[in-house]
C-alpha cells in the first residue's frame, strides 16, 4: 500500500479512470474518464489485490477529522436559496441530514431538477426565491465545486419561506405558500410534509 499525503478538495481530479478505480471518497465522472474526490482530505493510492481480475490500483480519500459531514451523491441536505436565476437556483448547504456542515457547500437546482413532472413548464421564479430554505437530494458533484441538487421528488422542496411582510408562510398546496398576516399567495415548489 502506498500512502500518498497530498490534501485534495471536492472536485478535485484524482487520477484517470482507466489507471484508477475510485475508492471511499472518490468517485468516477458521468463520462468514465475520470475519478475526482468527492471530499477534503488525503488522497491514496492502494494497490489491487494480486489475485484480483482488475489490476488497476484504487485511489482514495480519507477525510481528517477536523471535516464535518459531506454532501455526497444521494445524501438529503438542506439549503437556503441565495440567487434565482432564469435556469437554476444557487443555494447554500446548511445541513447533510440532520447534521450541519462545517464547510461553504453550495449548491445549484437546475430547472430540469425542480419537479418530475410538466418540467417544461417550470418557471425558477415560481419555485424558489432568495431566502427559501429547501430539502434537497444531491445529484452529483457539478463543476466549480457546486453539488447539483434535485427537488424532483415529493418530499422535496421549499420547507420554509417568508413572505414579505416576514412571517413564515404556511404551505397550503404543492405549488403555493400563504402569507399568515396578508393572507397573500406566493408560488414555490413545495416540499410535501410528512408520509
Amino acid at each position: 500500500m502506498e500512502k500518498d499525503t497530498e490534501l485534495v478538495t471536492p472536485g478535485e481530479k484524482l487520477g484517470r479512470a482507466s489507471e484508477f478505480k475510485a475508492g471511499k471518497g472518490a468517485y468516477v465522472s458521468p463520462d468514465n474518464l475520470t475519478v475526482y474526490s468527492s471530499l477534503t482530505g488525503f488522497r491514496r493510492i492502494l494497490s489491487p489485490p494480486p489475485d484480483s481480475p482488475d489490476q488497476r490500483p484504487t485511489v482514495e480519500v480519507t477525510g481528517h477529522k477536523a471535516h464535518g459531514a459531506i454532501p455526497e451523491p444521494g445524501s438529503i441536505v438542506i439549503a437556503r436559496v441565495t440567487k434565482v436565476m432564469a435556469r437554476m437556483a444557487s443555494a447554500d448547504i446548511m445541513c447533510l441530514g440532520t447534521k450541519s456542515v462545517r464547510e461553504n457547500f453550495t449548491g445549484i437546482i437546475r430547472l430540469q431538477d425542480i419537479r418530475a413532472t410538466e418540467i417544461d413548464k417550470v418557471d425558477m421564479h415560481l419555485s424558489f426565491r432568495p431566502g427559501d430554505i429547501v430539502r434537497a437530494i444531491v445529484l452529483s458533484l457539478g463543476d466549480a465545486r457546486a453539488y447539483f441538487l434535485s427537488t424532483a421528488k415529493n418530499e422535496l422542496g421549499v420547507i420554509s419561506a417568508q413572505s414579505a411582510a416576514g412571517a413564515p408562510m404556511v404551505a397550503i398546496s404543492w405549488t403555493e405558500m400563504q402569507c399568515p398576516i396578508t393572507g397573500q399567495i406566493e408560488h414555490r415548489k413545495v416540499a410535501k410534509v410528512g408520509g
